[in-house]
């Protein structure tokens, strides 16, 4: 395949990607993103499978079901139906049996506490050296923020491993080649990874810039929506961060009368751990919220 082939239908492929994510809490028209990116429905599950390995179906379904088994644990106020709808499920039924045939038990037996042992699993199997963190965040106080949205360019990165730091030395090169010297590195976390298969982790590596005529790089762009989010403030070496993630939603907004929204959390980076030489972060964890 050329490279402007290929440049052209890794971008048709985000652009659905990105569609998915944004309206996966509600009716899902592919024909309507077909008439958007004027192509056709075949071309466009083509260009999707050859990009990420499965088809649309299957990813759509893949995203809802993670979303809502973080609804599960966060929103305790929210029956198993309305998790089950705010995640695009119009059938309670067809969303139990979703949901147990993918984490092999049922919603019910997730919420009241079988995605402990699942989290642990997960941890214990990647080997991830959030295991043997100290960090503690018992004096931690988010401060409740407004954040407008945000525009970035941006890496797709599936998993939540190692080769991240791939990823990132691209955004770099990106980002030196362009002669950019404002900017914020964002990571957007589309999974939360202490509940997710580390492999199957929707990850996004961005840069922040007011850096102007790179519309047509080679980079694409897209926008981080704005809201409410509880904003977490931290320091410290690579476990730490997955450490925290799991402290904020399996400890800190169970208890907090907050829930969260199916809007993916992020963290802008004023240090990035995988690109320091200290191999050290200092970010700022924002969660959507809701009250």
């Amino acid at each position: 395949m050329k490279k402007d082939t290929l440049n052209k239908h890794t971008i048709i492929a985000n652009k659905i990607m990105f569609y998915i994510y944004r309206h996966i809490d509600s009716n899902i028209n592919l024909d309507y993103l077909c008439e958007d990116l004027e192509i056709s429905k075949f071309h466009m599950h083509r260009i999707f499978k050859e990009s990420f390995g499965r088809n649309i179906y299957e990813t759509i379904k893949a995203i809802r079901l993670q979303k809502a088994s973080n609804l599960l644990i966060t929103n305790k106020s929210s029956t198993i139906s309305e998790v089950g709808r705010l995640c695009g499920y119009s059938s309670h039924s067809s969303f139990i049996h979703a949901f147990k045939e993918r984490f092999e038990m049922t919603p019910k037996a997730w919420k009241d506490g079988g995605y402990k042992d699942y989290s642990y699993k997960i941890m214990a199997d990647s080997e991830h050296p959030s295991l043997s963190s100290t960090a503690d965040f018992s004096n931690i106080e988010p401060e409740i923020v407004q954040m407008p949205d945000v525009d970035a360019y941006y890496i797709r990165h599936l998993g939540y491993n190692k080769t991240m730091k791939q990823t990132w030395q691209k955004i770099q090169a990106w980002t030196l080649s362009n002669n950019i010297t404002d900017y914020e590195h964002i990571a957007l976390y589309h999974d939360n990874p202490s509940i997710t298969p580390h492999d199957s982790c929707q990850y996004i590596a961005c840069v922040k810039t007011d850096h102007k005529g790179l519309e047509n790089g080679r980079l694409p762009s897209f926008t981080i929506r704005g809201g409410i989010y509880a904003k977490f403030d931290l320091e410290g070496v690579h476990g730490d961060l997955l450490k925290l993630i799991t402290w904020i939603y399996q400890e800190w907004l169970p208890s907090s009368g907050y829930e969260t929204t199916t809007r993916p959390s992020y963290a802008i980076h004023r240090k990035n751990h995988y690109l320091s030489k200290e191999k050290r972060f200092d970010a700022s964890f924002y969660v959507s919220i809701r009250y």
